[in-house]
């Protein structure tokens, strides 16, 4: 086995994973910061326009996320006039607000953009094959964690 660094990080998935998610955000941040939104926070806002009264831990079951964090996402969401939230009982439901709603078409032009940006450089079959093996295999290991 060779004994150079470069060997281990290109067999490495959690070295090669981490390296891709920097460089996907980039991507994401360019696009998402024309219209002042962080990518997580529009996918949020996505899920909550398209299921309305979505609960705060059913958010955090979609995105992957940690309660804490989609509560703060929420939070800030609801700063900028985007989401509205309602507490009945322990549980916390999420809605989108008018402006938030009116956002939807910008958002995902905003997702098209970073799409043909990713996949001018890698291709579009590669970017397909890629989005779908990564999901399938964060699913997989995410149900044995």
């Amino acid at each position: 086995m060779p004994n150079s660094n470069e060997y281990y990080f290109e067999r490495c998935l959690y070295f090669t994973a981490n390296s891709l998610a920097r460089e996907i955000t980039r991507y994401a941040e360019e696009e998402f910061s024309q219209i002042g939104l962080t990518p997580s926070h529009a996918f949020l806002l996505m899920l909550v326009a398209e299921r309305p009264g979505i609960t705060q831990k059913e958010l955090a079951g979609e995105l992957n996320l940690a309660q804490s964090t989609v509560s703060r996402f929420v939070d800030s969401l609801v700063g900028k006039g985007l989401v509205a939230k309602n507490a009945e009982g322990r549980q916390v439901h999420v809605n989108s607000t008018p402006t938030g709603t009116a956002l939807m078409p910008r958002i995902f032009e905003a997702w098209k953009a970073m799409y043909e940006n990713y996949s001018a450089v890698l291709g579009k079959k590669k970017s397909t094959d890629l989005v779908l093996d990564t999901h399938k295999a964060s699913r997989k290991l995410s149900k044995n964690g």
